[in-house]
């Protein structure tokens, strides 16, 4: 094979992960396995908390085109995906929560099925835009990374799908909203 080019080699030296420049903390538990059977509690956000997945009324959920496209694709996760489960899930304007479940047969980490599931909703989403006059996003349509947390027992799990449950309920003082300036706060 011989030495590389030098311009790979730069290139290469150029996409290295450099601290003193990267100053992305990574939000996962370290040396958590992600491709362990279990349950997860995950959130999703719109970039820039925009609402373009519906509205709020009196508690209740009015999903827009979009939010419709993407709960049928949350939906049929489990479809596509061998050794994906699903258990509760809520649409928000400008987010999702939900819980995955990655059964003992599976060959996918939970980063691999939130990455495919922001990939193909962005996807429909553009063919929204560009079909279906949806409103458009700035960039991407979903923040860069998400939000996890490991459920470890039912009693855990029991307390996640009551906040999902009641989150269009809390809508007005969720620190998703975009009125409130806050940062995030999950269970």
């Amino acid at each position: 094979m011989g030495t590389p080019p030098v311009h790979f080699v730069n290139l290469l030296i150029f996409m290295s992960y450099n601290p003193d420049i990267h100053h992305r903390r990574s939000i996962r538990l370290k040396g958590y396995d992600y491709s362990q059977a279990g349950a997860y509690f995950v959130t999703i956000c719109v970039n820039q908390r925009r609402s373009l997945l519906g509205t709020i009324d009196n508690g209740i959920m009015h999903p827009s085109p979009a939010g419709e496209m993407v709960q049928i694709v949350w939906d049929e996760i489990p479809s596509h995906y061998q050794g994906i489960d699903l258990d509760a899930f809520v649409l928000m304007p400008n987010h999702i929560h939900g819980i995955i479940i990655l059964e003992y047969n599976t060959s996918l980490k939970l980063g691999d099925v939130v990455h495919r599931f922001k990939s193909l909703t962005t996807a429909k989403y553009r063919h929204g835009v560009y079909n279906q006059q949806w409103l458009p996003f700035e960039k991407r349509l979903w923040q860069r990374n998400y939000y996890e947390h490991i459920i470890r027992n039912p009693e855990s799990c029991d307390r996640l799908r009551e906040y999902i449950r009641d989150n269009p309920l809390l809508w007005n003082c969720d620190t998703l909203h975009p009125d409130n300036p806050e940062n995030i706060s999950l269970p």
